[in-house]
């Protein structure tokens, strides 16, 4: 960060365990990649390559090579892991991370017929290997909806107890899913059950590739809220919101001198 006489929010540097700032790439040029990492490294935790977009990177070696030269762990999106186990080829997919060098995977069961049960199975079978990230909430909208508040809770328990470090809260690259409406619009009854369920906020993270959507979990949950599908150019724009340089959250986050 650049020398400043402005008062505000402290924040934790990489490796940070709060705070954390997950970048989504959705098959960006690889020039173009490189760059925007780079230029904000030090406010990037994460890197998902986005659904199955790994699988047709021709660069996702450099891309990943960057990556590791920067410090930055990196995984590759929970629909990846959802198409091995639809063709029963789990094993497959822990050997592809290990190929790439992952740090990090992400197990999820938001478009296949997977319970929650089989879920945390495949979460034991990744811990040993990997730092696992779970996903709770379903891709389809509809079906988002109907999956009630104190199941969500639930699954975010279990999942926790199956061994994953950080539990994403769908909302999909578009924000139309998940923790929100078919329109966009948060379901703030769901977000407050969530939050007042006793989870360590550290171990959330919440989907937000909006503004609005960072917005609000900044000013609801504080600066060191964990956000993630941020776009590689949003990340310094996304920091200034943590703390307070911005319209948006300027009286809400260090306000005072």
């Amino acid at each position: 960060m650049s020398r400043t006489a402005l008062a505000l929010p402290s924040r934790q540097v990489r490796p940070r365990t709060r705070g954390i700032t997950m970048v989504i790439d959705n098959g960006l040029p690889t020039g173009y990649f490189q760059d925007a990492v780079a230029s904000a490294a030090d406010l990037v935790d994460l890197v998902k390559f986005g659904w199955g977009t790994s699988v047709v990177t021709a660069d996702l070696d450099r891309k990943t090579e960057t990556l590791r030269s920067l410090g930055i762990g990196y995984f590759f999106g929970g629909t990846l892991f959802e198409k091995h186990v639809m063709q029963n080829r789990f094993e497959d997919f822990r050997e592809f991370c290990h190929v790439h060098s992952c740090s990090h995977v992400e197990v999820s069961n938001g478009t296949i017929d997977l319970s929650n049960q089989e879920k945390c199975a495949f979460i034991r079978k990744l811990a040993g290997d990997f730092t696992v990230l779970s996903e709770v909430g379903f891709k389809d909208g509809e079906r988002s909806e109907r999956l009630s508040p104190s199941r969500w809770i639930d699954c975010i328990h279990a999942d926790l107890d199956a061994g994953a470090e950080l539990v994403i809260a769908e909302a999909r690259e578009s924000g139309s899913s998940g923790i929100c409406r078919p329109d966009g619009r948060l379901r703030f009854g769901l977000i407050e059950d969530i939050l007042d369920a006793g989870f360590p906020v550290d171990r959330l993270l919440f989907e937000a590739p909006t503004r609005t959507l960072q917005t609000y979990f900044v000013r609801r949950v504080g600066t060191e809220v964990n956000l993630g599908n941020i776009a590689p150019a949003e990340v310094i724009a996304l920091e200034t919101l943590r703390l307070g340089l911005r319209s948006d959250t300027m009286l809400d986050v260090g306000a005072g001198a």
